[in-house]
């Protein structure tokens, strides 16, 4: 890697070595480069005396009257300048142009008083409104130039030349104007003070408030660094050296980029470059992938259809239909798909079931992690069943039977009535009318708090209705549910049209979910009485983010990436609410991060906030490294805090992360929780194997087999604050992790991106302080902060180009908003190889349908003599081309495979008419294409040339 001394800066003709000693340009020596710039930012030593040598030594060295020199004004290569302009730019993505003029106008149109802009007024109008602070003192700089008054505010004309000097692209003019920026009086030298004033500007409109009160200490490091000689200024070509290696280190990820991006292109496999072939792989992408959901779906709706086909038909022949008709019918058959939904909607919400069934085979064909999205969908289908079946009765069934004539009535279903006709009001007050209007009201109650819209508070209402918003009143209307359930039960026995106990079904139904759930409670409160835990440490974090470590109770045995529920009776007494486990399985204490977004939340962190007051303040320095201290207070401190009781764990898809070569962690604020515990098991693995390599004295690269080799961790924030969370795993992951098995990338979203004037002086500030100290000057650990967001597709490009051939997971908790990106990427950037696991159980399931249909063809053969049909079969092409797919099977997925190669067989065994041909071979390559498709049994039954082999003469495989 080039240092400071390899590649040196060129400053007017003439060549700074690596000494300070000035010689003529052009010589062979190379202009500024990456290496300089990477020289600026990690190495301390060379930065410190470079940057010094540099700014005491050049201007004493440079002869006046060598050619092509003219003291005070630099010449730089055209590469150099370049670089400079992409990677300087002092607007917030300002358009240029006509277009970009246009806009302003227009904006200074409507601004204007009496043809003169405000100074007020001049952050809105050229597009910077939510930086009025850095507009007002960018405005007084271009004013200062040209020795106006920005009190009096500036004309039209003034305000496009302010514009056209903003917007234009060279490097010299946009660095005045960040200089004279922070050159308040103008006198061409920037003191201590100013440079504070500029760093605390630029604090400001970044929101880092920390920062502000170090303002001081970064300006001394700035001077101290560029006035080595200690005159009190420094001048703008000192600055200038400096911003510009910064902005060079952005070069070399041009050329990559584009590298990527030509990648990008060339490596798109063939079968999505044809339209028809992209539109089946992407349908064949989608199946594998989503085939766990496909299947539960498909068998949870067959199975509600078929219900309400059954009652349908049931009721077509019995004597309510010749008084009420088909709206008796659709009502029976609605009731009978809302007896099993509301039975369905309590199994994915039984908790310790599925966590026991996750980790089992049974996992590798049902998607239990979309068990709360499931729970969604059968709750949908329950307010739909219950629409069409009230609706059935209350505007035609009650109708009907009210004005059908007494005869007809009283011999048709007299004795379901007591041979007593209703009247509406009968019907509507008796007792299934009764229970039908209770469940209705508490299922829209219940449901409407349980939209995304009131559960996070979205809805916000007038006082006392805002209770009905939040997290609570979600809680208790789903605990209303319960009456709902023996309102069913009621509503089902005392049906008109049903007098037989055992016909009323209800219960049938619902007993074995309701045992379940049952059961669930039951196993909570045992767990209740024997999780008790006492709190070793509670810390109040920036952003009112809760932290709690507690002993870990005996038995308590957990994953990372899984969750539990806490309890604190102070606050309710039956609320429990989840919250992803942040310790790690080898760590003897437990701990959570609670952010405060509710009110549950909200009070919790105020009680436990009162009993940590003092010991935040007094042992202040015990934070920055809380995991590794929270034990040694456990006897003094625990009796401090409210009772804490806790439930679980609880499965999560986070824990499932050991199965992939490669991981990308990505969280979003808060959100980065259940990836700490992960980063946490990762480190202890790489301690352990260290300690035991150290042991034994050899290699033995065990690391890998105890889970992945990679972790990627990506915490994207838009407070400063956050990075108090967890910077002691922050740290400790720098310290100790000497492998470099996991990398950590924190983003901070309020300040502006890389680049922009706004932050320009702060990542100035934040490459000086992490290479001379080690500590980055944004979050206070080793790893440096980033501004602004991820490129997302960069990220996906480098890690794909970085582990071919590997099983890379995607893991990410956060905000919906960025999960269909990531989504969408995974998809694009994903090979077979490194998805393979999601088809693993879909080869398994392929193998054996395989199997069992060779193997019965066989037997029905042998069964029958037919001993030159068991040849043709051990013969057979296709099958000979199924078995090499099985051993390609870790470059190209089986069912993939099989579909595509039966295809054209599978097509050729058709003919004009719809029937299947004579051939041995097609007619046996249709078949085995029909079985491989995920609706094959759909196709069995609705294809007409299926029909054939029941036709006189038809014989199977003739």
């Amino acid at each position: 890697m080039a240092g400071y001394g390899d590649q040196r800066p060129t400053l007017d003709g003439v060549t700074i070595d690596g000494g300070g000693r000035a010689s003529p340009a052009g010589m062979g020596r190379p202009p500024p480069g990456p290496g300089f710039a990477r020289g600026l930012m990690k190495q301390p030593s060379r930065l410190a005396s470079g940057v010094r040598q540099f700014a005491s030594r050049v201007s004493m060295k440079v002869p006046e009257g060598m050619p092509g020199m003219r003291t005070g004004k630099m010449t730089r290569m055209q590469s150099s300048a370049q670089i400079g302009l992409r990677g300087l730019r002092f607007l917030d993505k300002t358009s240029g142009g006509k277009e970009g003029w246009k806009a302003v106008e227009r904006r200074f149109e409507e601004m204007n008083k009496g043809g003169r802009l405000p100074k007020e007024s001049f952050g809105k109008c050229i597009g910077m409104a939510d930086s009025k602070e850095f507009a007002g003192e960018l405005f007084a700089a271009l004013a200062r130039r040209r020795n106006l008054e920005p009190e009096d505010g500036i004309t039209k004309e003034q305000l496009k030349e302010f514009w056209e000097e903003m917007t234009d692209q060279n490097f010299d003019s946009r660095l005045r104007i960040f200089f004279d920026m922070c050159d308040k009086n103008g006198d061409g030298m920037l003191t201590e003070d100013e440079v504070k004033e500029v760093i605390i500007l630029s604090a400001s409109a970044n929101r880092l408030a920390k920062l502000k009160g170090h303002a001081a200490t970064y300006a001394s490091l700035i001077m101290e660094e560029l006035d080595p000689d200690d005159r009190g200024y420094i001048e703008i070509w000192q600055l200038e050296t400096l911003l510009r290696g910064m902005v060079s280190a952005q070069a070399p990820n041009e050329k990559l980029k584009r590298t990527t991006s030509s990648l990008a292109r060339t490596m798109i496999p063939s079968r999505y470059r044809n339209p028809l072939k992209r539109h089946i792989s992407r349908t064949t992408d989608f199946i594998h992938e989503n085939w766990k959901r496909i299947w539960l779906v498909t068998l949870w709706l067959a199975v509600n259809v078929g219900l309400f086909a059954y009652k349908f038909e049931q009721y077509k022949h019995r004597a309510a239909f010749q008084v009420m008709g088909n709206c008796v019918c659709i009502a029976k058959g609605a009731a009978e798909m809302l007896k099993l939904n509301m039975a369905l909607i309590l199994l994915p919400v039984c908790r310790n079931t599925l966590t026991t069934l996750r980790s089992t085979s049974i996992g590798k064909v049902v998607p239990f992690d979309d068990n709360i999205n499931f729970h969604k969908v059968i709750a949908l289908s329950i307010a739909i069943a219950t629409a069409i079946h009230t609706l059935a009765h209350v505007t035609c069934d009650f109708p009907r039977l009210i004005s059908c004539p007494s005869d007809k009535f009283m011999a048709l279903l007299g004795p379901n009535f007591h041979y007593k006709q209703p009247t509406y009001g009968d019907l509507l007050a008796s007792a299934p009318g009764v229970t039908g209007i209770l469940m209705i009201i508490i299922m829209s109650f219940s449901f409407t708090l349980a939209t995304h819209s009131f559960r996070r508070s979205v809805v916000k209402l007038p006082s006392p209705l805002h209770h009905l918003a939040g997290f609570n009143a979600f809680w208790y209307a789903h605990h209303l549910l319960v009456l709902a359930y023996v309102l069913l039960v009621v509503h089902s026995y005392f049906i008109f049209l049903t007098r037989e106990w055992y016909k009323k079904t209800t219960w049938m139904y619902l007993i074995v979910p309701v045992l379940f759930y049952a059961y669930e409670r039951t196993i909570r409160k045992v767990r209740e009485n024997n999780y008790r835990v006492s709190i070793i440490k509670a810390t109040i974090y920036p952003g009112n983010v809760l932290s709690l470590h507690m002993k870990k109770p005996p038995g308590f045995k957990y994953k990372s990436g899984m969750y539990l529920f806490v309890k604190c009776p102070d606050v309710s007494p039956f609320e429990w609410h989840p919250f992803s486990i942040t310790s790690a399985p080898g760590n003897d204490y437990l701990s959570v991060h609670i952010r405060t977004l509710g009110d549950w939340t909200t009070e919790l962190r105020n009680l436990f906030g009162k009993a940590c007051e003092a010991q935040v303040t007094s042992k202040k320095a015990t934070l920055t490294r809380l995991e590794t201290t929270v034990v040694a207070d456990a006897q003094t401190e625990h009796t401090r805090f409210p009772r804490v009781l806790i439930d679980g764990p609880y499965g999560a898809p986070a824990q499932n992360y050991k199965k992939y070569d490669i991981l990308l962690l990505v969280g979003l604020g808060i959100g980065a929780t259940p990836f700490i515990s992960i980063l946490k098991d990762l480190l202890n693995n790489l301690k352990s194997n260290e300690e035991v390599e150290s042991i034994h004295g050899s290699e033995i690269g065990s690391f890998k087999n105890n889970g992945p080799g990679r972790a990627y961790f990506y915490w994207v924030t838009r407070e400063q604050g956050s990075f108090e969370w967890f910077k002691g795993v922050m740290n400790e992951v720098a310290e100790s992790d000497s492998s470099n098995v996991i990398e950590m990338h924190n983003y901070l979203t309020s300040v502006y991106e890389e680049g922009d004037a706004r932050s320009a002086l702060i990542a100035m500030v934040q490459s000086l302080q992490h290479a001379k100290n080690g500590v980055d000057i944004v979050s206070g650990s080793r790893i440096r902060t980033h501004f602004a967001r991820p490129n997302w597709r960069k990220v996906f490009s480098d890690l794909a180009n970085a582990h071919k051939n590997s099983r890379i997971g995607v893991f990410y908790c956060g905000s919906p908003k960025l999960t269909k990106q990531l989504k969408d990427l995974s998809k694009e950037f994903s090979q077979t190889t490194t998805t393979r696991n999601e088809y693993d159980s879909i080869g398994i399931a392929d193998l054996a349908l395989q199997v069992l249909f060779y193997a019965g063809l066989y037997k029905c053969f042998e069964r029958n003599g037919d001993i030159q049909r068991q040849q043709n079969l051990l013969k057979f092409t296709p099958l000979k081309i199924f078995l090499v797919s099985v051993i390609i099977e870790n470059a190209i997925p089986v069912a993939f495979t099989v579909i595509l190669d039966h295809f054209p067989y599978a097509w050729n065994a058709i003919d004009n008419n719809g029937r299947l041909s004579g051939n041995f071979d097609d007619r046996l390559s249709f078949w085995l294409w029909l079985s491989m498709s995920p609706l094959h049994g759909l196709l069995l039954t609705t294809y007409p040339f299926v029909d054939n082999y029941k036709q006189p003469g038809a014989e199977m495989l003739r």
